[in-house]
């Protein structure tokens, strides 16, 4: 993980290139609606999804009706390993993840992947997002049931035959435990809403949330 070195560059002005990235990044790519869906369900669900930086991820989906919480943490790994220092190795197979509670009376799983794909991270970044570069930033869906992994993969493939991207989407589907990241990590775009990596990647995702999901956002 390189983020402390990325924000020394951008101040120094090495990150213009990065920061023009980040501007684009505040419109929502317009992709369709899943035809799959996992069937309805009572109770509470939850949804695992990586892709980069759990910071922004974390703050797009706090502010999806429906969510009723967003945990930071670190998926794919082993509980031992499972720290920032030693993700930050890029060794521990760990990626960057979060956990997502949510109504499904209010939200469908499919709708989560509908902004996860749009606007939430780019799929066909492989091993990285934005300024930030290893398999601990790769995008992988972790489903927590055999309907949910169904429907990641036919969403992936529906996105893949409409050519939604200009690239192809790298996302993976795979299995892996979800292991909550330190406490520092949590809540940190509502905590740290001044941080330069906030304002550079994460403010943008949350403004094309809002501009492109009016109806979704809280």
């Amino acid at each position: 993980m390189r983020r402390p070195w990325v924000l020394a560059a951008g101040l120094l002005g090495i990150g213009a290139a990065w920061a023009l990235s980040a501007a684009s990044a505040e419109r929502a790519v317009p992709i369709p609606a899943a035809t799959a869906d996992v069937p309805a369900a009572t109770g509470p669900q939850v949804a695992v999804l990586a892709g980069g930086c759990f910071w922004g991820m974390e703050a797009v989906f706090q502010r999806v009706k429906g969510v009723t919480g967003v945990t930071a943490g670190y998926a794919g790994g082993t509980r031992d390993t499972a720290t920032y220092a030693q993700v930050s190795t890029e060794t521990t197979r760990h990626a960057e993840a979060i956990r997502i509670t949510f109504d499904p009376r209010r939200v469908s799983y499919a709708t989560l992947l509908r902004v996860y794909f749009s606007v939430a991270h780019d799929p066909t970044q492989l091993d990285r997002q934005g300024p930030d570069a290893g398999p601990s930033y790769r995008s992988a869906i972790f489903p927590q049931t055999p309907a949910q992994a169904r429907v990641a993969r036919a969403y992936i493939a529906q996105l893949g035959q409409a050519r939604a991207f200009s690239r192809p989407i790298v996302t993976r589907v795979e299995q892996g435990a979800f292991f909550p990241a330190e406490p520092y990590h949590q809540d940190f775009f509502n905590r740290n809403p001044t941080h330069p990596y906030i304002v550079t990647w994460d403010k943008p995702k949350v403004a094309a949330f809002r501009a492109g999901f009016p109806a979704l956002a809280l």
